[in-house]
């Protein structure tokens, strides 16, 4: 954080600038903006050293005397408010040469002068604050900055005892210490903020002022000068105010966690971010999708499927020892059961005789809750694929014989949306991303590529969301994964059907012509290699 000295600050006569500077009621010094420090850090031009102009300089008269700088002090006042105590701000430059020494320098030529002179930017600024009633202060507090110049500090003694253990320590170890040096400053200006708010007795409303950002490095040098009361006002700052974007939020995070005095109450910032509660993130998951799954209320629930499936997707990149995938996976297929139990039991209502007898509101009500549970489970399945856990859907899809048969019962615009599930399991296996056995494969395709079929038209003009060749290609790939007699007889049935319905049915030819190449024309391909082969290893034998 710095490079501590203790020593004497060197007193001189320096070149002193007006910088504006508040003072408070209470009378310490605000700090000022950085402003004031980045512009006395700026290069001065030299003294006796002319700014460049168009026009010649014009000689001045023998008998004119050179003006002294003197220094003023600004004080602004608020409002009505009385100050009690006045502080002081001066801006100086130890290499300046005084008055004295310019006339007894006087002799010596220009070109001389120039080169002894040192570079403007290695001249060192220094800003000199007063603290409290002027006159009154008994110790120096010089501050180096990394920057290129230097803060002395005019402070009284018993407050830094009171307030900073640091400073408390290095006066314990010399008693009559009348001047400490902190070298190598990282941030000046906080240094400079955290001495005056030692004399802030309200610093609650001081800190309100800042943002963030600045509550943080007041915070880390408050730490370091052992300002305990200054470090707890921050912390509870932080636990108060709100957190933009992620980005503060980590910075906040890693500072605090960073805080190693005793005492320091940083459990209530980090409740923020952590909680005690072990099991929080299982039950929390399943109370969502739980709330997710029972919404009837049409944009609330597909906005939150959006939020709540994109959130799983950043879980899904964490590392898998930071995952509970197994109990997250769990608690969905008890969802998807759930769901299936609701649907079956919805497509009995839907087909029993008496339904069409019904009031329609009923019927309607019936029909919108078959709807729903069937975008219940193809956002389960969506979850599921993220999590490369779908194989067992597909197994669970598949076993649903009964749902399959009173499929046909139901009108078509009340069981389409059913389809759509057949529809998406399909693609997920053309695509790789379920990895089902065989015998899961070939009976997903005998329960439901029929009642697929069946609905296809409809889907294709009725669905917004139905992709013909996506689901086209899944259902081609997902036949040609079986042994070349199951594909025979899948896509003999097909022929059939799409001889009669045309666009009415998926169109599988892309799959119809690799398995007409893999039966007709592989075997001719191989038995021509194999007698080339031959013919070419009998004529070896012979010579």
């Amino acid at each position: 954080m710095g490079d501590i000295r203790l020593n004497r600050v060197d007193q001189g006569q320096t070149k002193i600038k007006n910088v504006p500077i508040a003072v408070t009621p209470e009378g310490f010094w605000c700090c000022p903006s950085p402003v004031v420090f980045q512009k006395s850090h700026k290069p001065q031009n030299p003294l006796n050293k002319t700014k460049p102009s168009s026009s010649p300089p014009q000689p001045q008269p023998k008998n004119s005397v050179q003006k002294k700088p003197v220094a003023v002090q600004v004080t602004e006042r608020r409002g009505s408010a009385s100050v009690s105590a006045s502080s002081r701000l001066v801006v100086s430059d130890d290499q300046q040469c005084s008055i004295g020494t310019e006339r007894a320098s006087a002799g010596t030529s220009l070109a001389g002068e120039r080169v002894s002179r040192p570079k403007i930017e290695t001249m060192p600024r220094k800003v000199a604050i007063e603290f409290g009633e002027p006159g009154t202060c008994d110790m120096k507090v010089v501050l180096l900055g990394k920057q290129g110049f230097s803060v002395k500090l005019s402070v009284h003694r018993d407050v830094l005892i009171e307030k900073s253990s640091f400073f408390s320590e290095k006066i314990s170890e010399q008693s009559d210490l009348s001047s400490l040096q902190i070298g190598d400053c990282e941030d000046v200006e906080i240094y400079v903020e955290a001495v005056g708010l030692m004399y802030c007795k309200e610093m609650k409303q001081r800190l309100m002022k800042q943002n963030v950002s600045r509550i943080l490095r007041i915070l880390k040098v408050a730490e370091f000068l052992g300002f305990s009361s200054c470090v707890q006002s921050c912390l509870e700052y932080l636990e108060a105010v709100p957190w933009v974007g992620d980005e503060e939020e980590e910075k906040v995070v890693s500072t605090v966690l960073q805080l190693q005095g005793e005492g320091i109450g940083i459990n209530p910032v980090l409740k923020r971010v952590s909680s005690d509660v072990s099991n929080v993130p299982k039950d929390t998951l399943s109370h969502i999708i739980e709330l997710v799954l029972k919404s009837n209320e049409e944009k609330g629930r597909r906005e939150m499927k959006s939020i709540v499936l994109k959130l799983l997707r950043e879980n899904n990149s964490l590392p898998s020892y930071a995952r509970s995938t197994d109990t997250c996976n769990d608690m969905i297929y008890r969802s998807c059961r759930s769901c299936l139990d609701s649907l079956l039991s919805l497509f009995k209502q839907a087909a029993e005789p008496t339904f069409a007898e019904k009031p329609s509101n009923e019927r309607d009500l019936i029909v919108k809750h078959i709807a729903l549970e069937a975008d219940n489970l193809s956002w389960l399945l969506d979850i599921l694929v993220d999590k490369q856990g779908a194989d067992e859907f597909a197994l669970l899809w598949a076993n649903q014989k009964e749902l399959a048969v009173l499929h046909e019962k139901l009108p078509i615009v009340s069981r389409y949306h059913v389809s759509c599930i057949s529809g998406r399991l399909f693609v997920c296996i053309g695509r790789g991303e379920l990895l089902p056995s065989k015998e899961t494969r070939q009976l997903l395709l005998q329960t439901w590529l029929q009642p697929l079929m069946n609905d296809y038209n409809w889907l294709q003009h009725g669905c917004r969301s139905f992709d013909r060749k996506l689901v086209e290609e899944g259902i081609g790939r997902t036949i040609l994964t079986l042994p070349l007699e199951d594909q025979q007889s899948i896509l003999l049935s097909w022929v059939g059907s799409f001889l009669k319905t045309g666009d009415s049915c998926p169109n599988l030819q892309r799959a119809f012509e690799v398995w007409w190449r893999r039966t007709f024309i592989r075997p001719y391909v191989e038995n021509q290699d194999n007698a080339v082969s031959d013919s070419s290893t009998v004529s070896k034998t012979d010579e």
